[in-house]
This record gives structure tokens, sequence and C-alpha cells, in this order.
């Protein structure tokens, strides 16, 4: 297993788990618990961000290397991922000002908007991670720097 997308999916993984937990406190009123597990979830998600975002600029994206007849659906549900994995960054950094802000009300609302739609981005993020490196031998790897610099 390749080390880097091994770390990165292991982060967002325990990005989610971590929103799990954070919902069940706030549940049970477990405020200050509830803000600290939440930060933890988002700098968990931050570290496979940078993990993820370095990987993309010095090593480079890898391509599916599954069966043709499949790589359409592939390609499809990454990009479903992908909007969906920005939506929820957006809505969890829109969260988090909101949270910090003392504007609990709001965060209330965003609040479950947001950690499902964070769930559904850890698990389709898990998804491509074993289509890429575990069902399938991945494709080609280019490094951004190299595409950009054509060499």
């Amino acid at each position: 297993m390749p080390i880097l997308p091994t770390l990165s999916t292991s982060f967002i993984v325990l990005s989610g788990i971590l929103v799990a937990i954070g919902w069940i406190q706030i549940a049970k009123g477990k405020y200050k618990a509830h803000k600290n597990t939440m930060i933890a979830a988002s700098i968990s998600a931050l570290l496979f961000f940078i993990i993820y975002l370095s990987r993309t600029i010095f090593v480079g994206n890898t391509s599916f290397g599954g069966p043709d007849n499949i790589k359409t659906y592939y390609t499809i549900f990454l990009i479903f991922h992908i909007t969906l994995a920005t939506g929820g960054a957006i809505l969890g950094v829109v969260t988090l000002v909101l949270a910090f802000k003392r504007r609990i009300d709001r965060h209330r609302k965003m609040g479950p908007i947001t950690s499902i739609v964070w769930f559904f981005t850890a698990i389709t993020g898990v998804a491509v991670y074993l289509l890429l490196y575990v069902f399938y031998k991945g494709g080609e790897t280019t490094s951004l720097i190299k595409a950009i610099l054509g060499t």
C-alpha cells in the first residue's frame, strides 16, 4: 500500500469518526468535550488536506488503473466525491466560524448538515482510495509540477 494515500485516507476516516463522537457529545450536553472533539476532527481533516495537496503537487495524482469498462463510472463517482468534499470543507469552515463567533443558533442549524455531508465525504473518500490502491492497481502518476513545466 502506498504510504501517503493510506495516511491521508486514515486522517479523513479519523475526522469522520471524531465528528460522530462530537455529535454524540453535543446530544448529551457535553459542550466542552464537543468543542475539543470537533477541533480535533478539523485538525485531522486539515492534515488530510495538507498530505493530499503535498502529494498532488510533488508526486502527482494517480489515474484509475481498473478495467476500462468501469472507468467512466469511477470518473463520475470521483467528480461526485470531489464536489462533496469541496462542499463539506466549505460547510465545515462556516460551521466552525459560527461556533467560534458564538453564533450558536446558526451553528446548531448548520452542524447536522455539515456532519452528514462530511460523513458521505469520508465514505466516498475511502471508496476512491479502495478503487485506486486496493481493488485495482493504480494507473500512472504524474507530478503537477512536471505537468506544468512540461518535463
